[in-house]
Formats: structure tokens, sequence, C-alpha cells
């Protein structure tokens, strides 16, 4: 089969990974449930903040997506956390829920994400790349009945709460990665490799990368896992992951990432000099001249 044949006949035979569905319908009951152990046993309660009438229209739309998508459902919970809309570079919002103060009494789960260095020793051998990007982000992970009501958020009007996971609870990363881990099983760091819900496929050959995808879409296929087909590219020899592009074996940062950076104003105090510095830090080891900055690093200043 030709490469330029490949994605439409690959997004054909699984389309189920593409498909339009209820998450919670198809995922509950099949992958872990995501817990929050609050180790206080302390009931969270804000108090609603007062915004405008233009953040309450957005929210309210917000929220009637979010139940109609079954994300969440009406609640009577003692718990509420605060609402927070983000500003999206496209003009767009993004409805939050700020749970600081659940997080705080949250027990951390010690699971590790792979190191993103790692990730990059393995790519750079590699000379074909898929990058599959999941559906609804941590919706996809069904919360545990019982700890629903601490997820509870509060409009002027209502009281809600997550049937699903929502983004911003502190263990939302590890549950997720670890799900991502079980469902790859021993591909992982063969052929394919996750930091979170990015899921990338890499291959030395064009026949070897056919069968590793044809691989992991019946592993995704098996766990009822979906796929945004917007954000998937399949069988690329040239890939952005992770604010990096990856080409025959070289790895350097994203342009537009990079931009901001080239543009700050030069330092005129250790303070500024610092914030800098933290923005940079990501990319620091492909700076050239790095010294006069690393000697405003925090163990340095300290």
């Amino acid at each position: 089969m030709s490469d330029a044949l490949f994605e439409p006949n690959l997004r054909l035979q699984h389309k189920a990974l593409f498909m339009a569905c209820t998450l919670l319908d198809i995922n509950e009951g099949k992958l872990t449930a995501h817990v929050v152990d609050d180790h206080q046993r302390n009931q969270i309660t804000n108090i609603l903040w007062k915004n405008g009438n233009l953040f309450d229209l957005r929210q309210t739309s917000k929220i009637d997506i979010i139940l109609k998508n079954d994300f969440s459902e009406h609640s009577t919970s003692p718990w509420s956390s605060p609402v927070v809309l983000v500003n999206k570079k496209d003009g767009t919002t993004r409805f939050c829920v700020d749970y600081r103060r659940l997080n705080q009494v949250t027990t951390k789960d010690a699971f590790s994400l792979p190191r993103i260095d790692y990730i990059y020793d393995q790519l750079t051998k590699a000379t074909y790349f898929s990058k599959f990007d999941s559906k609804a982000g941590y919706f996809q992970v069904p919360l545990d009945k019982a700890d629903r009501p601490k997820t509870a958020f509060s409009t002027r009007d209502e009281h809600f709460q997550f049937k699903l996971l929502p983004q911003a609870l502190t263990n939302g990363p590890p549950t997720f990665q670890r799900i991502v881990n079980q469902i790859l099983g021993p591909n992982r760091w063969k052929h394919t490799l996750a930091y979170i819900d990015d899921i990338i496929i890499y291959s030395r050959t064009f026949p070897e990368h056919a069968q590793h995808i044809e691989e992991v879409c019946s592993l995704l296929n098996n766990a009822n896992f979906k796929l945004n087909i917007a954000k998937c590219e399949i069988a690329r020899t040239e890939i952005l992951f992770l604010g990096h592009i990856i080409k025959q074996g070289i790895i350097q940062p994203d342009l537009e990432n990079t931009r901001g950076l080239a543009d700050v104003c030069e330092p005129t105090s250790a303070e500024e000099a610092f914030r800098f510095v933290k923005a940079a830090e990501y990319y620091r080891k492909f700076s050239i001249i790095a010294a006069p900055l690393h000697k405003y690093s925090p163990t340095t200043l300290q």
C-alpha cells in the first residue's frame, strides 16, 4: 500500500477509534476509575466568586456542553470549588475548576511520568512517526462514584459534580499515564511511547511503521480508547512532539515556543534574569552560550 493511501485506509479500518461517542458509557467499568484520596477527610467549600455577566453567559454555555456530553451531573455535595474560564489563543475559553484547596488535602500519587529526554533518545533512532491525541483528554477516565462529590463546583444558579476525570486534579496526570502504560503494554520503549495523553509511534522503515501502527490501534480499540482525529498525524518523517520538532535523528525546539524568549528585553536585575532563566530552562540544553544564564539559576542565587 502506498504512503498516500495508508492514512485514509487506517482511519476506515479503525473507525471506532475516531467515532463520536459518550465516553462515560464506553469506559465506565473498563478503565480504572480515578480515586480522590483526601487524607485529612475535610470538606472543602469555597465562596462563590462574583463575575461579570459575560463570564456567567460563557460559563453557562460551557456547562451545557459538559452536561450534554455526560461529563458531569447535578450535585448535592457539601464540597465546592470555584469555576475559572481560561482564554485560549483562538479566542475561545476553556472551562476549568480551581481545585487548589482540594489538591492540598489529597494524598499524592508517586507514580512518575516518563522523562522527556529519555523519550527523545528513542525518537532520534527512527525515521517514521505517528502521533495520536486522545479524545477529550482526561474525560476518558471515569471517576470513582464515591469520590465524585469531591469534584463539585458551583455556578450562580446550580451545583454540579464530575462523572469523569476533570483537568486540574493533582493526581490526574499519573492516573492517565498509568492507564495508557497498561494499554500499550510491552510495546512501550520498543516502538511506542506516551507522555500522558500524547502517544507517539516511531519506526525505522515504512513497512515496520505500518505494522507498529496496526498493533497500537488494535490495543487502543480493545481498551475502548478514543482518539481525536483532527489532532492525529500518521506516517510523518517530521513531527512536532512535546514542543520539539523531530526529523532524521535531529531534535530542535519549535520556533513558535522560542520566539517569545527571543523577543524578551535584556534583564536589568537578578530577579528579572531569574524569571527569564526559569522560562528558558526547558530549552537550556539547546543554548550555545548558556553559562551567563546558568549563574542566575536558583542554586546559585541561594
